[in-house]
């Protein structure tokens, strides 16, 4: 078990969760509250995607994520920042007999771009999401290629910003030990993201198999979505690794109680706190996973 668990929380997503939740943090200001309220709660990293202020919908305006990261700064609140570089990977395959007829919810770019704002923010951590997937039931594939990973994490670590593999499934896991066997990768962080059709399912069989696979030595996490996450944060606890919880992932704290960022938080404080553990504060999450405070 881990005795002392960084806890991350996943602020709002890129998912169109605006509608089936009476408080999606939307703009850079309610995304900022939402970080400091994790942080007070007991979190030790914040990852933060942007929305568009006017549609809800999700965004890559790095104007946004500057106004984010400002907000946060200027709280006084200490917190490990780490911005999602996963934006621009949405492939919506065209219908029937048509597939390169790509639908509306596609949006695609390059490896270079979607690390722009990674580029003029410089957070102390950002997100590499390690393979492509299946993303849901419908046509949308997630795209991230060997090429495009291969550039985007060599990029990374050219910033000097400590990358965290998204782990999807075991196929991204093998090609992320890869990178770094390329010496594309220093030290990175791993993420097992489980649950999220079709990639590997929430279930304690899956994550053991994962984790049995890491690197030695690694600083790992894992999270499931959903109803699964608190089952799958104590699930990582005892396997030694660390938590996400977040509105990105789970919107509900209970049947029917709509959660916060802060209430996720608190409720995960709880869990690791029962079973014996400590949540690590920023200033101890900076040296567990070998980063240097920005201000």
């Amino acid at each position: 078990m881990n005795p002392n668990v960084i806890i991350t929380c996943a602020l709002t997503g890129a998912g169109d969760t605006v509608g089936r939740h009476p408080a999606i943090p939307v703009t850079p200001t309610q995304i900022a509250a939402a970080a400091v309220e994790a942080a007070k709660a007991g979190a030790t990293v914040v990852h933060c995607h942007v929305r568009n202020p006017e549609t809800g919908q999700f965004s890559r305006d790095p104007a946004l994520y500057a106004e984010v990261m400002d907000r946060i700064r200027d709280s006084g609140v200490d917190i490990i920042v780490n911005l999602t570089a996963g934006m621009g990977g949405d492939l919506e395959i065209g219908p029937g007999e048509t597939p390169t007829h790509f639908g509306p919810n596609t949006d695609l770019i390059g490896p270079m771009a979607r690390l722009i704002h990674v580029e003029q923010l410089l957070p102390e951590i950002c997100t590499l999401d390690c393979g492509t997937l299946n993303f849901g039931d419908g046509d949308t594939i997630y795209v991230s290629t060997p090429t495009a990973l291969r550039a985007g994490a060599k990029r990374i670590t050219e910033l000097g910003v400590k990358a965290e593999l998204e782990i999807f499934d075991t196929g991204h896991l093998w090609f992320a030990k890869q990178m770094i066997k390329e010496g594309l990768l220093e030290n990175p962080l791993f993420q097992l993201c489980l649950g999220i059709p079709w990639g590997a399912p929430a279930d304690t069989t899956t994550m053991k198999a994962m984790v049995d696979n890491l690197p030695p030595g690694v600083v790992w996490s894992a999270f499931g979505i959903g109803r699964s996450q608190m089952p799958m944060l104590a699930q990582s606890v005892i396997l030694g690794g660390n938590v996400r919880v977040g509105l990105e992932d789970n919107l509900w704290l209970d049947k029917g109680v709509p959660a916060s960022n802060g209430s996720l938080t608190q409720r995960a404080v709880e869990i690791i706190t029962r079973l014996g553990g400590k949540p690590m504060t920023p200033a101890e999450g900076r040296v567990a996973m070998g980063l240097k405070k920005r201000g």
